[in-house]
């Protein structure tokens, strides 16, 4: 048997002109978006004014509306798979797509998160590439210990987060180690300790929604395992997401241990495709 999984995008994957042809296509759905968030959300996606795309309280509902739109689209033809899975943002559109929350809640909640991950400034992140988890610690533990790793993507790709004087210096230093250092274009340093501020008004805000149980599993960013069957556990989950580092690529080798598996990226771009195939080796 192959087990089907599929994978939603996360911040990073957005660019200016996504969803257009999916606009089109389910026009009552992109009316129903722009109610719940109060402007024109396909504006955004399609003009970018004021470079709202990449403002993350704007990123994230016009993501969750695009990812939500292709997996639409893909269950045209398509049966519900055996697995979801969603990096960072992406992880609500799995949570979704397995029916935790409907649509218009969904984009509420992403909406609030994105607003709240915006309010905390003077921060960033950086993608590394060229040296394993256990280096990176021990790097930022010896010489930046105000950086905090944020997602571990495949064995040599790591992101890092915290304050931007210390990684415009660990940019210099990384480099000096031979390893590639990418800034990367969010307005904050999500999944480390300084997302902790806004952890509590998270939680108190989706304890307001009506949640349901996962119909079909969900690999969780937090815990790179099963989203729990309780409604408190699958609350926690989402909280500790948000300063919490993004075990992907632990969370891609659970699935792989279920058996063989076809992994099927639904959203704007390849971004995951390509991290599955760098695992893969």
């Amino acid at each position: 048997m192959v087990f089907k999984v599929i994978m939603f995008p996360g911040q990073g994957s957005q660019f200016q002109g996504m969803g257009e042809q999916l606009f089109a296509e389910f026009p009552e759905i992109v009316e129903t978006a722009n109610k719940v968030v109060g402007y024109n959300i396909a504006d955004v996606c399609l003009n970018n004014p004021d470079n709202k795309l990449n403002q993350t309280s704007y990123t994230q509902p016009a993501l969750f509306l695009v990812n939500y739109l292709h997996y639409r689209n893909y269950l045209k033809d398509n049966k519900a798979p055996h697995y979801f899975l969603g990096h960072s943002l992406g992880e609500f559109n799995a949570l979704n797509a397995a029916g935790v929350f409907d649509f218009e809640t969904g984009l509420q909640i992403v909406q609030k998160r994105g607003e709240l991950m915006f309010s905390i400034n003077g921060t960033g992140m950086a993608a590394l590439i060229g040296a394993e988890y256990k280096e990176i610690k021990e790097m930022l533990k010896s010489n930046f210990p105000d950086i905090d790793i944020a997602n571990v993507n495949t064995p040599s790709q790591m992101v890092i987060s915290g304050p931007l004087a210390s990684l415009e210096k660990a940019a210099d230093y990384f480099e000096e180690e031979g390893l590639v250092y990418i800034p990367l274009k969010v307005s904050g340093a999500f999944h480390s300790r300084y997302m902790n501020p806004i952890k509590d008004k998270f939680e108190q805000f989706i304890k307001g929604k009506q949640l349901k149980k996962c119909s079909i599993p969900v690999i969780s960013n937090y815990t790179a395992a099963t989203y729990p069957d309780d409604l408190d556990g699958i609350i926690k989950n989402m909280v500790n997401q948000i300063d919490n580092r993004v075990k992907w690529m632990q969370s891609i080798e659970y699935v792989m241990f279920q058996g063989d598996c076809d992994f099927i990226e639904v959203g704007p771009g390849d971004v995951l495709t390509n991290i599955i195939k760098k695992i893969k080796k």
